[in-house]
């Protein structure tokens, strides 16, 4: 049982694109999809800075854009059907969407370009951030949050936990962790996740209503608790919701591996999502494809389970 995975936001680094771009056909994919949504994604993907690229504005629609060059070849040739499901981590959920059959690719590019602008609008309200504890007591963590004002944002398993909030708050959080525990501040220009994107529901739902979401065309897993989602409407609304609530990748890596995984190939730019199955899925075997030379190891793998 293979599942494709699909990354969240912060997994782009500069010109991670480029190996991609030498070849025309994905160049041609990455222009159309640029005009479709009108940013330039040829330059953020090859030329653009860590700054440039760090802007949720950019990079959402960038990852999503990268996810859906890679599955491209990916799923060619009949591979689509050997694939058994799709997952995503936050923004990623756009992907799996398009990759599974939910939203066809202008649906996806449409609906993540307003994402990650409604998304980038939300955090300048405040000054908000990100960081992942590692190693803390959950419960402990969680009291500590309450004391703080900060919110749990990521339960990414294998011990790590993405909290949001205030900057001052998340320092503080820093200054005096949990037992045990490492706070590490992300490159990330918001408190995702939490009720400060609020704000960005609205305007999510109101393009998302005008989408034509299909039923999944394999297993579709959602990170709201983790559950298989038949139901492509359904998919959508949790989608929308997923924005202001926390991402439960702890619970879909348990429904991966109750469902029987047998092999996982994380989409670009890929690294995180299989990183973090050695912990929550140990022994399955992954394949992250970062560039086309990783692609025949992700056809290898489907090959031998299938």
């Amino acid at each position: 049982m293979i599942v494709v995975l699909c990354p969240g936001q912060g997994s782009q680094t500069p010109g991670f694109l480029s190996p991609w771009l030498t070849e025309t056909v994905f160049r041609d994919q990455l222009e159309g999809m640029s005009d479709a949504i009108g940013v330039d994604l040829v330059a953020h993907g090859t030329v653009s800075d860590a700054d440039t690229i760090r802007d949720t504005a950019v990079a959402q629609p960038l990852i999503v854009a990268a996810g859906l060059l890679a599955s491209s070849v990916l799923l060619a040739d009949g591979r689509r059907e050997r694939v058994s499901g799709a997952a995503g981590h936050s923004v990623g959920e756009v992907t799996a969407a398009a990759v599974s059959g939910v939203l066809s690719l202008t649906d996806a590019m449409t609906l993540v370009h307003t994402r990650g602008t409604a998304m980038a609008d939300a955090a300048a309200v405040t000054s908000t951030g990100m960081s992942a504890v590692v190693g803390a007591d959950e419960g402990e963590l969680l009291a500590a949050l309450d004391r703080h004002g900060l919110h749990p944002a990521n339960f990414n398993g294998g011990g790590q936990i993405v909290v949001a909030g205030a900057t001052d708050a998340l320092e503080a959080l820093r200054s005096e962790p949990p037992t045990g525990a490492r706070v590490i501040p992300l490159q990330v220009a918001g408190a995702f996740h939490t009720d400060y994107m609020l704000p960005a529901v609205d305007r999510l739902a109101a393009v998302a209503s005008t989408l034509d979401a299909h039923d999944p065309i394999m297993t579709l897993w959602s990170n709201s608790d983790g559950s298989a989602v038949s139901s492509g409407a359904r998919f959508v609304d949790l989608l929308v919701g997923q924005v202001s609530s926390p991402v439960r990748w702890d619970r879909t890596m348990e429904s991966l591996s109750a469902a029987g995984v047998t092999g996982l190939i994380e989409l670009a730019p890929a690294g995180a999502l299989t990183g973090l199955a050695k912990r929550g899925l140990r022994g399955v075997p992954a394949v992250a494809v970062k560039t086309p030379d990783d692609l025949p190891a992700a056809f290898d793998l489907i090959d031998r389970n299938s």
